[in-house]
């Protein structure tokens, strides 16, 4: 059933969301204890220990990778990953919170949707659009209630969320639009190795490699790496690798409510009932962005939103997006194996 397929549908969106949300957690637990890049560091020394050997092991099956093909992913990781959770750590621990972070960040579908059209050629539709700005407000009320001016803060520290937004619009944009055809496997650990080496090489530089000695560092590290690098990092590509930007981003909005509801549960940060209304709004928005567009007699097999064919025995899924029209299989198109 498609209902309950682990590649496609709702389940692989729920996971995505909650793993998405769970690094704002695990970053508020983290710089708890440490500094960001301290956090960041020893966050993917564990994820590339554990994934380079088993992605080798993978390797000796595989096609080889082209320079263009290492390139992409090298670019993609430090602006998907890198630069963006260095922004948004970082914001964590300047001061702001979470759910703010994560609201910022739930901007992002927004730029994307805005893009996707003029760069990449994807139809964007007012549904999509009314079902984006709905969103929006979803996530403003959620944080909003609670949102108030911090004034022992500098105002400029509200603008480093901002960063990560931008780079990971970018990453996702630059992944669809290049065209390249890298295994999911291949694709995230170039990605994590890239992060790798930058805060490692960050870390030594400014003195912050040395890991504390406190439990509760060790437990976010075990947070971040299991919940959001694996579960979110994975299931983001894996949405995105049947689904059209503007789709997948839109699940994003989901975020920030389940950011605060968290917060809340494992905090007890408030969640007052303005904040589940903006949830609901939310979901409804969500709804309406993914809702299957019933075919016309004017629309081309393109135009529709079908399920995707799932390849023959033997050959590799990948995680690309042939040049145009960019391939979703949301829009009827399944990715060429290479």
């Amino acid at each position: 059933m498609r209902f309950l397929s682990l590649t496609s549908g709702p389940l692989p969106a729920a996971a995505l969301v909650v793993m998405w949300s769970s690094g704002f957690i695990g970053a508020r637990l983290g710089t708890d204890s440490a500094n960001t890049l301290t956090v960041l560091m020893w966050r993917f020394l564990i994820v590339a220990a554990l994934v380079v050997p088993a992605w080798w092991l993978i390797r000796r099956h595989r096609h080889h990778l082209t320079p263009r093909d290492v390139a992409t992913q090298v670019a993609v990781g430090l602006l998907a990953q890198s630069i963006y959770l260095l922004s948004s750590v970082k914001s964590i621990e300047l001061g702001v919170p979470a759910g703010t972070t994560s609201l910022v960040e739930s901007l992002q579908p927004l730029v994307a949707g805005a893009l996707v059209g003029p760069l990449l050629k994807e139809r964007v539709s007012k549904r999509q659009w009314l079902g984006l700005v709905l969103g929006l407000i979803a996530v403003a009320m959620v944080i909003g209630d609670g949102l108030s001016l911090a004034t022992d803060r500098p105002a400029w520290i509200y603008a480093v969320p901002f960063i990560g937004m931008a780079t990971l619009t970018a990453a996702t944009l630059l992944q669809r639009g290049r065209g390249t055809a890298v295994a999911l496997s291949d694709a995230l650990a170039i990605q994590c190795c890239t992060s790798t080496v930058l805060f490692t090489c960050l870390g030594l530089a400014s003195g912050n490699a040395r890991p504390p000695g406190d439990g509760n560092f060790w437990w976010a590290l075990l947070w971040m790496v299991f919940l959001s690098t694996f579960g979110g990092y994975g299931f983001y590509w894996l949405n995105l690798n049947h689904h059209t930007v503007t789709r997948v981003n839109s699940l994003i909005y989901l975020c920030p409510p389940t950011t605060a509801f968290w917060a809340f549960l494992m905090f007890g940060d408030p969640l007052g009932a303005l904040a589940v209304t903006g949830f609901l709004i939310s979901l409804t928005a969500v709804l309406l962005v993914n809702r299957p567009t019933k075919p016309t007699p004017h629309t081309t097999h393109q135009d529709t939103d079908a399920t995707p064919k799932s390849p023959p025995p033997g050959e590799d899924v990948r995680a690309k997006t042939p040049p145009s029209p960019p391939a979703g299989p949301s829009c009827a198109r399944r990715s060429t194996p290479g």
